[in-house]
């Protein structure tokens, strides 16, 4: 219209006429102009026109759904399940015409649609629908919903770690559509399991069973867990199988398409990259895949009529999560069965003590190979202790006991040879110097620690030791369970010239090796598979990893074991480990006879006899001790919770990476372990929540952090 008025300069045009005219017209019309994000004035949805939103508010006193008006623009696309964009924090001041304005832009879910809000003060409108796409489902709510509360955090910073971000190029695609069920497979080498035949007829036969599974050592645990989910796809159900890294589903991933063939499953993992990834998941979310292999985040996998949830190598530290609440995959998986009522499988060459609670619950069944196939299967274990190092010439000039060069020398005549040497940074545990026994508290139980070489004090509840003396053997004299040799690769080298030396850590992991002779130098976790099995493996400095300051230290230590000399070739076929440690602790025996479960039913004993987590529950609470005594003080605990501490947190050194709980640089924070009875875990975490929310509520300046389960209490 300007340029019209530009054109029709002579006022006998009428132009200026007919412009105040339509002005006057818009003046006086009644329909209302919708104004996205805002929304004033516009007409609400004729049926349900309240969302129920989450919003992306990951603090606790905010914990809850809030209502929203719907536009009657966006009622088609504002359905359940979908991301919008919402006004939040605008106040009750803020209303225009019955409609609350203002605020800042927010991201959250709609959950559900309402003909009417309980809430009786205005309502502000639904700024936007970022996607009609519904990727919150009932069943992914109600999961996310129980691990916030278990694990006392928000809803909020559950859904960040169970909805992955939003990729619009993935999303635009369609998802191809679902095949239909496989038939059952054999049962291939679930028959060296007494009762592998039959688990896999009750998954195939839409059966939920629960089981423990005590994998054998060797190359074929893989092509198992791809049976067992292929066996629960033949049903017409889904199956989810969390591993702890990438490289581990690699491996599952091969083993399903060789098995079943492309198209029937999604792998989710960080390594796909977001568009990929995201792709998965919607495919996943679709109906249109219903078999799922992934790593920690694929917990939370919207699988379609799921059938079995699995996790491999429960113990490893990449399965607990280092965002809040740090929910664990073992409990996350083990919620989706009680809650779905399908079939469980906690599966590894090692058993946790929690996957032992399980059986003594009578939660699930043990699923275990007998003796004989044990010994075809596994290598043969050899120890080298504290006296045989005293008197090994060998071991005092070159620092490697002599079998060790033996082991090492026959091996490579036919094939790699694993060497798995501890990780820098373990620091020793105070023992009995003639029985090796823990020092423990007298008061909580707690593992004792001599900060500066002297005195000894609780690492739990703070406690000052002044007359320790052994409960085993009544002597009082004390050692740092770290002795013996340390080797580098350069040693080795230096050692056997002839041969290629191979490293796999932190900084480069080797996925595999070749049937060669080679010596491969590995961290523990960072192991590569060889093809047709290592020939021996040497596991040096076995008394850094059993005297770590750890509760789970000797649980840990065998885990790491069985995983390296899972690698390596059968008794039948010459395969040789030999493990650097003294033969009289308990993680050796149970490496010797190869028997995790035994070690892992002991420890449970031990730990309901001194009441250690699993058999009770545990919390952190770490902070500025002002900040930790206040919040101590307003929390409601249950009856029986027993404080133990505070006592200092470790300082993080300048350059170092911080963990999670790890106090800011420059500051001295402390921690409290609350710990409570059977029964009592719930409430225990109600009330952290609840003193967690009504401290933010106030705004107090000074942050209290919160853990619920730790993995590593000291």
């Amino acid at each position: 219209m300007s340029s019209d008025n530009e054109r029709s300069a002579d006022p006998g045009d009428g132009a200026p006429e007919q412009l105040a005219l339509i002005r006057e017209t818009v003046r006086k019309a009644k329909v209302p102009r919708a104004k996205p994000r805002t929304w004033r004035g516009a007409a609400l949805a004729k049926e349900l026109p309240v969302a129920r939103v989450v919003v992306n508010k990951g603090v606790l006193h905010l914990d809850q759904y809030f209502d929203y008006a719907v536009p009657e623009e966006l009622d088609a696309e504002a359905q359940p399940g979908v991301r919008v964009r919402v006004r939040f924090g605008a106040g009750k001041r803020n209303v225009r015409g019955g409609r609350r304005e203002g605020g800042g832009l927010i991201d959250g879910f709609l959950v559900e649609r309402l003909a009417e809000s309980d809430y009786t003060g205005a309502l502000a409108a639904l700024a936007s629908v970022v996607s009609p796409e519904p990727v919150l489902g009932p069943e992914l709510l109600a999961l996310s919903r129980a691990v916030a509360d278990r694990y006392a955090g928000s809803l909020a910073d559950v859904l960040q770690l169970a909805v992955p971000p939003r990729n619009g190029k993935a999303e635009s695609r369609p998802s191809p559509e679902p095949l239909p069920p496989p038939p059952a497979p054999a049962a291939g080498t679930w028959e060296r399991y007494g009762q592998g035949p039959a688990f896999l007829r009750a998954l195939a036969g839409g059966g939920a069973p629960r089981a423990v599974w005590t994998a054998l050592p060797g190359p074929h645990w893989p092509q198992e867990i791809a049976r067992a989910m292929a066996a629960t796809l033949a049903s017409g159900r889904g199956a989810l199988v969390v591993v702890p890294d990438g490289r581990t589903a690699g491996r599952v991933d091969a083993a399903l398409t060789e098995l079943l063939g492309a198209g029937r499953h999604a792998l989710l993992t960080a390594d796909s990259g977001p568009e990929k990834r995201y792709r998965e998941w919607l495919a996943v979310r679709r109906g249109s895949v219903r078999a799922v292999v992934g790593t920690r985040a694929a917990m939370f996998a919207p699988v379609a009529d799921l059938g079995l949830v699995a996790v491999w190598d429960d113990g490893d530290s990449s399965h607990s999560d280092d965002n809040a609440p740090f929910p664990h995959v073992r409990e996350v998986l083990e919620l989706r069965a009680a809650h779905g009522r399908c079939a469980f499988l906690l599966g590894g060459t090692n058993c946790t003590v929690e996957a032992a609670q399980l059986v003594e619950s009578g939660w699930a069944l043990p699923l275990r190979a007998d003796r004989e196939q044990l010994r075809i299967a596994a290598p043969l274990v050899r120890t080298v202790g504290d006296g045989e190092l005293a008197r090994d010439g060998a071991a005092r000039a070159a620092r490697l006991p002599s079998l060790a060069w033996q082991t090492v020398r026959d091996g490579l005549r036919s094939g790699p040879v694993l060497v798995q040497v501890p990780r820098r940074g373990y620091a020793p545990r105070l023992a009995c110097e003639r029985c090796r026994e823990p020092a423990r508290c007298r008061h909580c139980a707690g593992p004792l620690e001599a900060p500066d070489q002297r005195d000894l004090n609780c690492a739990w509840c703070g406690r000052a030791e002044t007359a320790w003396h052994c409960v085993a053997c009544g002597s009082s004299r004390l050692r740092a369970r770290i002795v013996g040799a340390r080797r580098t690769a350069e040693e080795l080298g230096r050692a056997f010239p002839a041969v290629p030396v191979r490293t796999s850590g932190r900084d480069h992991i080797l996925d595999s090796v070749p049937d060669a002779p080679a010596l491969v130098v590995s961290t523990p976790g960072a192991e590569p598979v060889a093809e047709g099995g290592y020939a021996a493996a040497l596991l040096l400095d076995g008394w850094a990893m059993v005297g770590r300051p750890d509760l789970r230290a000797g649980e840990e230590a065998l885990r790491r074991w069985t995983a390296a000399a899972s690698l390596v070739r059968g008794q039948p076929e010459g395969g040789t480990v030999v493990v650097v440690a003294e033969p009289t602790l308990r993680p050796v025996q149970a490496l010797v006879r190869w028997d995790p479960v035994g070690h892992a039913r002991r420890e449970l004993a031990e730990r309901a006899e001194l009441g250690f987590p699993p058999v009770s529950r545990m919390a952190a609470v770490t902070g500025a001790p002002e900040a930790l005594a206040a919040f101590l003080a307003a929390a409601e605990l249950p009856r029986e919770a027993e404080v133990l501490g505070p006592v200092p947190v470790p300082v993080t050194g300048p350059g170092r990476p911080r963990r999670p709980g790890d106090a800011p640089q420059g500051e001295s924070w402390e921690r409290v372990l609350l710990r409570v009875p059977p029964g009592s875990g719930a409430a225990l975490a109600a009330a952290l929540k609840a003193a967690q929310a009504a401290r933010m509520s106030r705004g107090s300046g000074e942050q209290v952090r919160i853990r619920v389960d730790p993995p590593d209490i000291g």
